[in-house]
């Protein structure tokens, strides 16, 4: 046993120092989302009665309840605070546990680097034990910022404390998932696959237990960790179910790991068609169908999302309420409360739709850092070309991501509402959206052209957009700030009046940024990252 762990410490220490940037985002982002809620939750609510009649609102919406989870306590800012976050930071978690752990044990193993690193004196288990103990730190990092953030903000420490438990429980649950998933499937797309599968099934069991009796949800991980009740009660048992499932996981993925050779999976690869189509010949094509399991994925997200949007627009009234808070996010938004929901909420889709754009692009620094581009660009294919496939998908990919979105909100509005005519006018608010998701995408295309060691700094182009668009009108910061974000310059449709010339500029920004960063790539090294 202690042959298979050699060389484990010293594989924790270099993992450690591989994710010194991608942990503390990852633990700093997800604790700022926690805190931003509560905050915004106190604000939002000047008095008591206002609270009241949101928690009976919200108590018997079985959409809202389907989305985000069991409503405990939502007349209280910790209560509230819960429920709006409690599921969706134990998506963020899993997703996040999930790529970590992708990257030290089924990647490693993809790309050859785990063969070579076994041939030295390193056991056979020390990779997965070494990633598992990164992705455990990171999960725990992030369970106690959350703690300590609300802490701070004056709420309860229990409620705190079981709020942060349960988000770092799930994301330890599907650890276990993932390192099953790394030993079943032979590459790291087929165990990104599976877990994500495995995530979305329990999200779905955990909304219909949720609508239903509640039996379902305790089928689901997600659901252990909001049957923990933060603010409402605390029960600490789920804790324990979700602790020794993780533990079981494991288990059973060591036992995989035994019985596999490295590089396999125990589940292996079917072979391909003697032949390739035509259109895969081509750089856009191998591109889009390298990225297609991707595009999917998103596309259908965000087509839930923007259900889930427009099933409720028609009860902002009682899910925003009345108060500042309210008017200094709406403040330069013409038009009725619903219609400014709706333009807040399509514009939050299209920044998370961004992160399509940064994934795909993202791809061509790994090609380049794996050594699978060096080959390519051996041959007649340009560098332009080859990178040029990659920006015309993630660039028309984005199109069918945000704009999935404003459809998705259409058809539910048009539901509820009875009129058809909702389903173009809200494809139409998500669309204008798309030349500032472009300027993030160009300038990730920058980063990655010119300093693709720093390329991951796109993901904090991500971020700040949807930060800035929820804290900058809350904190009042001052509009040159605000202007930082490509966002802040579109029309806010369906609120606002449709205006042509700031989605020009902004692809006339997005383009040249992009432009930047091919001449930048034509000029560096190859394999400089």
């Amino acid at each position: 046993m202690s042959a298979a762990l050699a060389g484990t410490g010293a594989l924790i220490r270099f993992g450690l120092r591989r994710d010194r940037v991608a942990i503390p985002v990852f633990v700093v982002l997800l604790a700022l989302l926690v805190a931003v809620t509560a905050a915004e939750s106190e604000a939002l609510y000047a008095t008591q009665a206002e609270r009241d009649a949101y928690a009976a609102s919200m108590a018997g919406n079985a959409g809202m309840i389907a989305l985000v989870g069991p409503a405990h306590a939502l007349d209280t800012v910790g209560g509230d605070t819960a429920w709006q976050t409690g599921g969706f930071g134990s998506v963020i978690a899993a997703l996040v546990t999930m790529f970590l752990l992708g990257r030290h044990t089924r990647a490693e193993e993809q790309n050859g680097q785990a063969e070579l690193l076994l041939s030295h004196p390193v056991g056979r288990a020390a990779p997965a034990v070494a990633g598992l103990v990164v992705v455990a730190l990171a999960d725990v990092l992030a369970a106690a910022a959350v703690a300590l953030c609300l802490i701070v903000q004056d709420l309860d420490a229990e409620g705190a404390i079981a709020l942060g438990a349960s988000i770092g429980a799930v994301g330890l649950v599907f650890a276990g998932v993932a390192a099953v998933a790394a030993q079943v499937s032979q590459t790291t797309s087929g165990m990104y696959g599976l877990t994500g599968a495995a995530l979305g099934a329990a999200y779905l069991l955990r909304a219909i237990g949720d609508v239903g009796d509640g039996t379902l949800s305790w089928l689901s991980p997600v659901g252990w960790g909001q049957a923990m009740r933060p603010f409402a009660g605390e029960r600490w048992w789920p804790l324990l179910l979700a602790l020794a499932a993780a533990a079981l996981l494991v288990a059973v993925a060591f036992a995989l790991l035994a019985r596999r050779d490295v590089g396999a999976g125990v589940l292996g690869t079917r072979p391909g068609p003697p032949r390739a189509a035509a259109w895969m010949t081509r750089p856009v094509g191998l591109t889009f169908r390298l990225q297609r399991g991707t595009l999917a994925g998103w596309t259908l997200g965000l087509f839930l999302s923007g259900l889930s949007v427009g099933a409720i627009a028609q009860d902002a009234d009682a899910v925003l309420g009345d108060s500042e808070a309210v008017d200094d996010i709406f403040r330069d938004v013409s038009g009725t409360l619903v219609e400014n929901y709706l333009a807040i909420a399509l514009l939050f889709l299209a920044q998370i739709g961004a992160a399509y754009a940064v994934q795909v692009l993202l791809r061509l620094r790994s090609e380049e850092r794996d050594g699978r581009a060096e080959p390519l660009l051996a041959t007649a294919l340009s560098r332009w070309r080859w990178a040029g496939a990659a920006t015309l998908v993630a660039f028309g990919g984005v199109v069918l991501v945000v704009g999935v979105s404003g459809l998705g909100a259409g058809i539910a509005d048009a539901i509820v509402t009875d009129d058809p005519g909702r389903v173009p006018e809200l494809l139409a608010a998500s669309l204008v959206a798309i030349p500032a998701v472009w300027v993030v995408a160009g300038f990730t295309v920058l980063l990655y052209g010119a300093a693709p060691r720093f390329a991951m700094v796109a993901w904090g182009a991500v971020a700040s957009g949807y930060l800035l668009g929820i804290l900058g009108p809350l904190l009042s910061l001052p509009q040159w700030v605000l202007d930082i974000s490509p966002y802040e310059h579109l029309p806010k449709l369906p609120a606002d009046d449709f205006r042509l010339e700031p989605l020009v500029w902004l692809t006339v920004v997005a383009a040249a940024l992009t432009a930047a960063g091919f001449v930048a790539l034509r000029r560096r090294d190859v394999g400089s990252v």
